[in-house]
């Protein structure tokens, strides 16, 4: 092997994306009960700090979301976006590249896969899979663009990804707006999409649609592409050590693109599926906070695709509770957002990282 590593250089190459993949890599097995639990000591302390009644508030906090079919329902469809925004992360992460638009492509890749069914209500289920395959493809090909500047200029990849998602979102917003408007609403909105394309419910009177099968799903098909796969072995290649993986033949660059574009597509699938399983139109402005929960979700799950169903699961209960809490106590939905910057902090933080790298040595 000596001779193909060029002189000088490491096992593994020492760049931000390979390091954060590297510290985060063991954490849902070593480290995220620990976040978790400590995510929600701030979350009972901010309550018994803010709320005039903390033991109600934390009731519904941490109940709230079981108390019924149509709570613990919408607790889980609210984990759908969640489990493919982070499997569309942890792709990403897979060659290096971290993806931050996701907040633009789940809500492009919803308005687009809305305007094709809408242009194809006749065509029935064959009208609803090309819907959703256009919206993910055009999510996929936005975050693809970010992939192929990291390629070919070097560009920081977060920074195109993230000012890219800024941008969609005010086109779309513009197009709900405008061009697209449906006139018999009240809501900032697009036309309902035909009934016959709408997924089935599971769970009524929540908003559980088979969507969670599909997600449960894709971190199947993900983690076995990832695993099993040629391609899958050179994005894992390309993310652990890239002049290693170019010289042992592996066209990082065309990787990093194609890596990208399937991160952009889950994006963007998330949003389609959103709209056929929740909400049947797109709603201005419906999907904000997707992006930034799907992060968290695959922070907590260490970009490991399996992982990222429970911890889009806790994820998705934190925000269900912080729903339900606000609506019966005294206290801000806000809160939640406290407990995601905490979870950031404390997956990312190198206090955390010495602390399980030091139980790994041990081990």
């Amino acid at each position: 092997m000596k001779g193909i590593i060029p002189q000088g250089s490491s096992t593994i190459v020492d760049t931000p994306c390979t390091r954060l993949t590297n510290i985060l890599r063991p954490a849902f097995f070593s480290g995220a009960i620990i976040i978790a639990l400590i995510a929600l000591l701030v979350l009972a302390a901010l309550a018994c700090i803010l709320s005039k009644t903390p033991g109600r508030t934390l009731f519904f906090f941490f109940f709230g979301p079981f108390r019924n079919v149509y709570s613990f329902g919408n607790m889980l469809n609210s984990a759908v976006p969640l489990i493919l925004g982070g499997l569309g992360v942890s792709v990403a992460m897979q060659t290096g590249s971290l993806n931050l638009g996701g907040e633009g492509q789940i809500y492009s890749g919803a308005f687009v896969a809305t305007i094709t069914a809408l242009s194809l209500p006749l065509m029935g289920f064959g009208g609803g899979l090309i819907a959703l395959l256009a919206g993910a493809f055009f999510a996929g090909t936005a975050a693809a663009f970010s992939g192929f500047c990291k390629a070919r200029w070097n560009t920081n990849e977060l920074i195109t990804s993230f000012l890219l998602s800024n941008a969609l979102i005010l086109t779309v917003n513009y197009l709900v707006n405008g061009p697209f408007l449906d006139p018999e609403t009240n809501l900032q909105s697009t036309k309902k999409i035909a009934a016959g394309l709408r997924l089935p419910l599971i769970l009524p009177p929540s908003n559980l649609s088979v969507a969670l099968i599909i997600a449960l799903c894709m971190a199947v098909i993900v983690h076995i592409f990832l695993k099993q796969t040629k391609r899958g072995y050179e994005f894992r290649m390309a993310g652990a050590n890239e002049i290693f993986a170019r010289y042992g033949g592996i066209n990082t660059r065309l990787n990093t693109v194609i890596a990208m574009f399937f991160s952009g597509a889950l994006y963007g699938l998330a949003g389609g599926l959103a709209i056929f399983g929740t909400y049947y139109g797109t709603i201005k402005e419906f999907s904000a906070g997707l992006g930034w929960n799907s992060l968290a979700a695959a922070l907590i799950a260490g970009f490991y695709p399996p992982a990222v169903i429970p911890a889009s699961l806790f994820c998705a209960w934190i925000s269900s509770g912080a729903k339900i809490a606000m609506q019966n106590s005294d206290i801000t939905f806000e809160v939640a957002s406290i407990v995601q910057a905490v979870i950031f902090f404390l997956a990312t933080s190198v206090v955390m990282r010495n602390i399980f790298a030091g139980r790994g040595k041990r081990q």
